[in-house]
Protein backbone atom coordinates (compact mmCIF):
# COMPACT_ATOMS: atom_id res chain seq x y z
CA UNK A 1 0.00 0.00 0.00
CA UNK A 2 1.52 3.74 -1.12
CA UNK A 3 1.37 6.60 1.04
CA UNK A 4 -1.54 7.78 -1.12
CA UNK A 5 -4.04 4.48 -0.07
CA UNK A 6 -4.07 5.17 3.76
CA UNK A 7 -7.26 6.57 3.48
CA UNK A 8 -8.58 2.80 2.51
CA UNK A 9 -8.02 2.31 5.66
CA UNK A 10 -10.35 2.33 8.57
CA UNK A 11 -10.50 5.31 10.43
CA UNK A 12 -9.82 4.33 13.94
CA UNK A 13 -11.02 7.64 15.84
CA UNK A 14 -14.48 7.64 14.03
CA UNK A 15 -17.23 7.96 16.75
CA UNK A 16 -19.04 4.96 14.91
CA UNK A 17 -16.01 2.96 15.95
CA UNK A 18 -15.91 4.72 19.46
CA UNK A 19 -13.75 7.32 19.35
CA UNK A 20 -14.00 9.85 21.58
CA UNK A 21 -13.16 13.49 21.52
CA UNK A 22 -12.02 13.45 25.51
CA UNK A 23 -10.18 17.35 26.05
CA UNK A 24 -9.86 20.43 24.32
CA UNK A 25 -8.61 23.36 25.66
CA UNK A 26 -10.73 25.48 24.00
CA UNK A 27 -13.88 25.28 22.03
CA UNK A 28 -15.63 28.93 22.45
CA UNK A 29 -17.30 28.85 18.77
CA UNK A 30 -17.34 24.82 17.94
CA UNK A 31 -17.58 21.55 20.03
CA UNK A 32 -14.80 19.48 19.77
CA UNK A 33 -16.72 16.53 19.44
CA UNK A 34 -17.62 17.25 15.71
CA UNK A 35 -14.14 16.54 14.74
CA UNK A 36 -14.52 12.85 14.41
CA UNK A 37 -18.02 12.56 13.22
CA UNK A 38 -18.83 9.78 10.23
CA UNK A 39 -20.25 12.05 8.03
CA UNK A 40 -18.97 14.74 6.06
CA UNK A 41 -19.00 18.05 7.55
CA UNK A 42 -22.26 20.26 6.08
CA UNK A 43 -22.32 24.23 6.06
CA UNK A 44 -25.10 26.59 5.68
CA UNK A 45 -24.28 30.39 4.90
CA UNK A 46 -25.89 33.36 6.71
CA UNK A 47 -26.54 30.47 9.89
CA UNK A 48 -26.17 32.63 13.02
CA UNK A 49 -25.77 31.66 16.82
CA UNK A 50 -25.51 33.62 19.71
CA UNK A 51 -21.32 33.06 19.16
CA UNK A 52 -21.40 33.94 15.37
CA UNK A 53 -21.48 31.76 12.52
CA UNK A 54 -22.12 27.82 13.20
CA UNK A 55 -19.74 25.73 12.05
CA UNK A 56 -19.80 21.85 11.73
CA UNK A 57 -16.27 21.27 12.90
CA UNK A 58 -14.18 22.23 16.10
CA UNK A 59 -13.41 26.13 16.50
CA UNK A 60 -11.39 27.87 18.84
CA UNK A 61 -11.20 31.81 19.50
CA UNK A 62 -9.18 34.24 18.44
CA UNK A 63 -5.65 33.94 20.57
CA UNK A 64 -4.39 37.35 22.25
CA UNK A 65 -1.12 37.88 23.61
CA UNK A 66 -0.70 40.65 26.71
CA UNK A 67 -2.31 43.90 25.72
CA UNK A 68 -3.40 41.91 22.53
CA UNK A 69 -0.17 41.75 21.00
CA UNK A 70 0.16 38.76 18.54
CA UNK A 71 0.15 35.47 20.49
CA UNK A 72 3.72 34.03 20.53
CA UNK A 73 4.80 31.50 17.58
CA UNK A 74 4.66 28.50 19.99
CA UNK A 75 0.93 29.14 20.98
CA UNK A 76 -1.38 26.68 20.16
CA UNK A 77 -5.05 25.15 20.71
CA UNK A 78 -5.12 21.20 21.46
CA UNK A 79 -7.60 18.37 21.61
CA UNK A 80 -7.08 14.59 22.52
CA UNK A 81 -8.93 12.24 20.83
CA UNK A 82 -8.96 8.40 21.98
CA UNK A 83 -9.42 6.25 19.48
CA UNK A 84 -12.25 3.95 18.91
CA UNK A 85 -9.82 1.03 18.91
CA UNK A 86 -6.16 0.87 19.40
CA UNK A 87 -4.11 0.61 16.27
CA UNK A 88 -1.01 1.27 14.37
CA UNK A 89 -1.56 4.35 11.91
CA UNK A 90 -0.29 4.96 8.84
CA UNK A 91 -1.98 8.66 7.86
CA UNK A 92 -4.21 11.39 9.22
CA UNK A 93 -6.11 13.77 7.47
CA UNK A 94 -6.80 17.12 8.65
CA UNK A 95 -9.95 18.12 7.02
CA UNK A 96 -10.62 22.06 6.75
CA UNK A 97 -13.62 22.06 4.87
CA UNK A 98 -15.64 25.34 5.07
CA UNK A 99 -13.11 27.39 7.29
CA UNK A 100 -11.75 29.70 4.86
CA UNK A 101 -10.64 32.16 6.55
CA UNK A 102 -10.75 31.25 9.97
CA UNK A 103 -8.77 27.91 9.56
CA UNK A 104 -5.00 27.56 11.33
CA UNK A 105 -2.04 28.28 9.16
CA UNK A 106 -0.29 25.05 10.90
CA UNK A 107 -1.26 21.80 12.61
CA UNK A 108 0.94 18.86 13.93
CA UNK A 109 -0.37 15.32 15.53
CA UNK A 110 1.24 13.43 18.52
CA UNK A 111 0.54 10.14 19.93
CA UNK A 112 0.83 7.82 22.63
CA UNK A 113 -0.15 3.97 24.08
CA UNK A 114 -1.79 4.22 27.56
CA UNK A 115 -3.31 1.22 29.70
CA UNK A 116 -6.64 1.36 31.45
CA UNK A 117 -8.76 4.25 31.50
CA UNK A 118 -6.80 7.73 32.33
CA UNK A 119 -9.46 10.91 32.91
CA UNK A 120 -8.46 13.89 30.49
CA UNK A 121 -7.10 15.85 32.95
CA UNK A 122 -4.75 12.92 33.58
CA UNK A 123 -4.30 12.20 29.64
CA UNK A 124 -3.32 16.26 29.17
CA UNK A 125 -0.42 15.65 31.69
CA UNK A 126 1.53 12.62 30.52
CA UNK A 127 4.90 12.53 29.26
CA UNK A 128 5.50 10.31 26.48
CA UNK A 129 3.46 11.98 23.41
CA UNK A 130 5.55 11.49 20.36
CA UNK A 131 4.78 13.45 17.19
CA UNK A 132 3.44 11.14 14.32
CA UNK A 133 2.87 14.26 11.99
CA UNK A 134 5.28 17.02 12.46
CA UNK A 135 4.12 20.86 12.49
CA UNK A 136 3.39 21.21 8.61
CA UNK A 137 1.41 24.13 7.08
CA UNK A 138 -2.43 23.43 5.68
CA UNK A 139 -5.15 24.86 3.67
CA UNK A 140 -8.36 26.43 3.97
CA UNK A 141 -11.31 24.11 2.95
CA UNK A 142 -9.18 21.14 2.11
CA UNK A 143 -8.34 17.94 2.97
CA UNK A 144 -4.76 17.88 4.24
CA UNK A 145 -3.48 14.36 4.50
CA UNK A 146 -0.09 13.08 6.20
CA UNK A 147 1.20 10.12 6.11
CA UNK A 148 2.42 8.20 8.98
CA UNK A 149 5.83 5.61 9.36
CA UNK A 150 5.36 4.41 12.49
CA UNK A 151 4.97 0.68 13.75
CA UNK A 152 3.75 1.52 16.81
CA UNK A 153 0.06 0.85 18.52
CA UNK A 154 -1.35 3.44 19.57
CA UNK A 155 -4.30 4.58 21.82
CA UNK A 156 -4.80 8.04 21.92
CA UNK A 157 -3.60 11.32 19.45
CA UNK A 158 -3.11 14.83 20.57
CA UNK A 159 -4.16 17.35 17.35
CA UNK A 160 -2.33 20.67 17.96
CA UNK A 161 -3.45 23.96 15.74
CA UNK A 162 -1.30 27.04 15.42
CA UNK A 163 -2.52 29.29 16.84
CA UNK A 164 -6.22 28.67 16.83
CA UNK A 165 -8.91 28.58 14.03
CA UNK A 166 -11.38 26.02 13.01
CA UNK A 167 -10.72 21.52 11.78
CA UNK A 168 -13.94 20.25 10.51
CA UNK A 169 -13.27 16.64 10.74
CA UNK A 170 -9.67 14.85 11.70
CA UNK A 171 -9.02 11.11 10.09
CA UNK A 172 -6.74 8.54 11.59
CA UNK A 173 -6.58 6.09 9.60
CA UNK A 174 -4.63 2.59 10.22
CA UNK A 175 -4.89 -1.09 10.89
CA UNK A 176 -6.43 -1.70 14.66
CA UNK A 177 -4.61 -3.58 17.27
CA UNK A 178 -7.12 -4.92 20.11
CA UNK A 179 -5.32 -5.83 23.50
CA UNK A 180 -5.32 -9.74 23.28
CA UNK A 181 -7.19 -10.65 26.46
CA UNK A 182 -10.28 -9.97 24.66
CA UNK A 183 -9.36 -11.92 21.78
CA UNK A 184 -8.84 -14.64 23.96
CA UNK A 185 -11.84 -14.86 25.77
CA UNK A 186 -13.87 -17.35 23.26
CA UNK A 187 -15.14 -16.97 19.51
CA UNK A 188 -15.61 -13.95 18.16
CA UNK A 189 -15.79 -12.39 15.16
CA UNK A 190 -12.52 -12.30 13.31
CA UNK A 191 -13.87 -9.93 10.42
CA UNK A 192 -14.61 -7.22 13.01
CA UNK A 193 -12.70 -3.84 12.40
CA UNK A 194 -12.63 -3.57 16.25
CA UNK A 195 -10.72 -6.52 16.58
CA UNK A 196 -8.11 -6.06 13.78
CA UNK A 197 -10.13 -7.30 10.92
CA UNK A 198 -9.57 -4.93 7.50
CA UNK A 199 -11.03 -5.06 4.23
CA UNK A 200 -7.97 -5.64 2.13
CA UNK A 201 -9.30 -5.46 -1.27
CA UNK A 202 -12.70 -5.38 -3.24
CA UNK A 203 -14.07 -5.09 -7.18
CA UNK A 204 -16.05 -1.57 -6.88
CA UNK A 205 -16.46 1.19 -3.94
CA UNK A 206 -18.60 3.41 -6.11
CA UNK A 207 -21.44 4.17 -4.00
CA UNK A 208 -19.55 3.55 -0.35
CA UNK A 209 -16.50 2.39 1.09
CA UNK A 210 -16.36 -1.39 1.26
CA UNK A 211 -14.63 -1.32 5.39
CA UNK A 212 -18.79 -0.03 6.43
CA UNK A 213 -19.47 -3.86 6.60
CA UNK A 214 -17.03 -4.98 9.11
CA UNK A 215 -18.13 -2.06 11.10
CA UNK A 216 -19.72 -2.60 14.54
CA UNK A 217 -23.28 -2.59 15.46
CA UNK A 218 -26.12 -2.73 12.75
CA UNK A 219 -26.20 -0.42 9.76
CA UNK A 220 -29.05 2.38 10.12
CA UNK A 221 -29.45 3.14 6.66
CA UNK A 222 -28.88 1.93 3.46
CA UNK A 223 -25.77 4.28 3.39
CA UNK A 224 -24.36 2.58 6.23
CA UNK A 225 -22.59 -0.43 4.44
CA UNK A 226 -21.30 -1.12 0.79
CA UNK A 227 -22.56 -0.93 -2.85
CA UNK A 228 -20.87 -1.27 -5.71
CA UNK A 229 -22.58 0.24 -9.21
CA UNK A 230 -24.60 -1.85 -11.75
CA UNK A 231 -22.23 -4.20 -13.85
CA UNK A 232 -22.85 -4.46 -17.27
CA UNK A 233 -20.87 -7.70 -18.04
CA UNK A 234 -20.78 -11.51 -16.62
CA UNK A 235 -18.72 -10.85 -13.68
CA UNK A 236 -19.42 -10.76 -10.27
CA UNK A 237 -18.61 -8.25 -7.40
CA UNK A 238 -16.02 -9.62 -4.53
CA UNK A 239 -14.72 -7.71 -1.54
CA UNK A 240 -11.97 -9.83 0.35
CA UNK A 241 -11.21 -9.53 4.22
CA UNK A 242 -8.31 -10.15 6.55
CA UNK A 243 -8.77 -11.62 9.83
CA UNK A 244 -7.59 -10.22 12.56
CA UNK A 245 -5.38 -13.33 12.74
CA UNK A 246 -5.61 -16.64 11.95
CA UNK A 247 -8.25 -18.76 13.08
CA UNK A 248 -10.92 -21.36 12.22
CA UNK A 249 -14.30 -19.58 11.48
CA UNK A 250 -17.62 -21.71 12.96
CA UNK A 251 -20.23 -18.90 11.56
CA UNK A 252 -20.81 -16.40 9.45
CA UNK A 253 -23.70 -13.70 8.95
CA UNK A 254 -24.40 -12.13 5.84
CA UNK A 255 -26.34 -9.44 6.16
CA UNK A 256 -28.53 -7.27 3.65
CA UNK A 257 -30.45 -4.79 6.05
CA UNK A 258 -31.91 -1.74 3.86
CA UNK A 259 -30.97 -3.16 0.96
CA UNK A 260 -34.41 -3.71 -0.62
CA UNK A 261 -33.95 -3.13 -4.27
CA UNK A 262 -29.98 -3.44 -4.83
CA UNK A 263 -29.00 -6.16 -2.68
CA UNK A 264 -27.42 -9.17 -4.79
CA UNK A 265 -28.97 -12.29 -5.22
CA UNK A 266 -26.42 -14.71 -3.99
CA UNK A 267 -23.27 -15.10 -1.97
CA UNK A 268 -20.47 -17.46 -1.48
CA UNK A 269 -17.55 -17.30 0.76
CA UNK A 270 -14.23 -18.50 0.35
CA UNK A 271 -11.18 -18.80 2.93
CA UNK A 272 -7.57 -18.41 2.28
CA UNK A 273 -4.94 -19.97 3.54
CA UNK A 274 -1.75 -18.99 4.69
CA UNK A 275 -0.17 -20.60 2.14
CA UNK A 276 -2.28 -18.77 -0.30
CA UNK A 277 -4.81 -21.75 -1.14
CA UNK A 278 -8.50 -21.71 -0.85
CA UNK A 279 -11.04 -23.65 1.08
CA UNK A 280 -14.61 -23.37 0.45
CA UNK A 281 -16.77 -21.97 3.29
CA UNK A 282 -19.99 -21.37 1.44
CA UNK A 283 -21.08 -22.66 -1.34
CA UNK A 284 -22.89 -19.91 -3.74
CA UNK A 285 -26.51 -19.26 -1.63
CA UNK A 286 -29.45 -17.12 -2.99
CA UNK A 287 -29.96 -14.44 -0.05
CA UNK A 288 -32.86 -12.32 0.27
CA UNK A 289 -33.09 -8.68 0.59
CA UNK A 290 -33.30 -6.60 3.95
CA UNK A 291 -32.19 -9.74 5.40
CA UNK A 292 -29.69 -10.77 8.25
CA UNK A 293 -28.77 -14.75 7.05
CA UNK A 294 -26.66 -16.65 9.33
CA UNK A 295 -24.64 -19.60 8.04
CA UNK A 296 -22.76 -22.83 9.63
CA UNK A 297 -19.37 -23.15 8.65
CA UNK A 298 -18.25 -26.79 8.41
CA UNK A 299 -14.99 -26.44 7.49
CA UNK A 300 -11.83 -27.07 9.97
CA UNK A 301 -9.16 -25.78 7.92
CA UNK A 302 -7.04 -22.26 9.38
CA UNK A 303 -8.00 -19.41 7.39
CA UNK A 304 -5.74 -15.91 7.55
CA UNK A 305 -8.35 -14.45 4.80
CA UNK A 306 -12.03 -14.77 3.47
CA UNK A 307 -13.51 -13.37 0.09
CA UNK A 308 -17.11 -13.32 -0.15
CA UNK A 309 -18.07 -13.34 -3.86
CA UNK A 310 -21.52 -11.15 -4.69
CA UNK A 311 -23.57 -12.09 -7.44
CA UNK A 312 -23.78 -10.30 -9.77
CA UNK A 313 -23.31 -7.27 -7.50
CA UNK A 314 -25.57 -4.87 -5.17
CA UNK A 315 -24.90 -4.07 -1.51
CA UNK A 316 -24.42 -5.43 1.76
CA UNK A 317 -24.89 -4.14 5.28
CA UNK A 318 -22.78 -6.19 7.65
CA UNK A 319 -20.62 -9.41 7.35
CA UNK A 320 -20.11 -11.20 10.22
CA UNK A 321 -17.32 -14.36 10.57
CA UNK A 322 -17.00 -15.81 13.85
CA UNK A 323 -14.30 -18.58 15.18
CA UNK A 324 -11.33 -18.74 17.42
CA UNK A 325 -7.75 -18.20 17.17
CA UNK A 326 -5.59 -21.14 16.27
CA UNK A 327 -3.05 -21.59 18.43
CA UNK A 328 0.03 -20.17 16.13
CA UNK A 329 -1.90 -17.22 15.70
CA UNK A 330 -2.37 -16.23 19.42
CA UNK A 331 1.10 -17.27 19.70
CA UNK A 332 2.23 -14.51 17.28
CA UNK A 333 -0.17 -11.80 18.62
CA UNK A 334 1.17 -12.18 22.15
CA UNK A 335 4.62 -11.71 21.54
CA UNK A 336 3.32 -8.69 18.81
CA UNK A 337 1.91 -7.16 22.28
CA UNK A 338 4.59 -7.83 24.10
CA UNK A 339 6.90 -6.10 21.65
CA UNK A 340 4.54 -2.81 22.01
CA UNK A 341 4.38 -3.02 25.32
CA UNK A 342 8.67 -2.95 26.09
Amino acid sequence: MTDADFTLLPDLAVRTLGGAVVWANDESFAEKENLIRPEDSTYSPATFGHKGQVYDGWETRRRRGELGDAPAADDCDTAIIRLGVPGVIRGVVVDTAWFKGNYPPEVSVEAIAVQGYPSPAELAELDGWTTIVERAKVSGDAQNPFAVDSPERWTHVRLRMFPDGGIARLRVHGFAKPELRWLNSGSFDLAAIENGGLVADCSNRFFSHPQNVLMPGRARVMGDGWETARRRDRDNDWVRVRLAEEGVLTMAEIDTSYFLFNSPGAAALTGIRADGGEVELLARTAIQPDTRHRFPIASDEPVVEVRLDAFPDGGLARLRLFGALTDAARTRLEAEQKDHLA
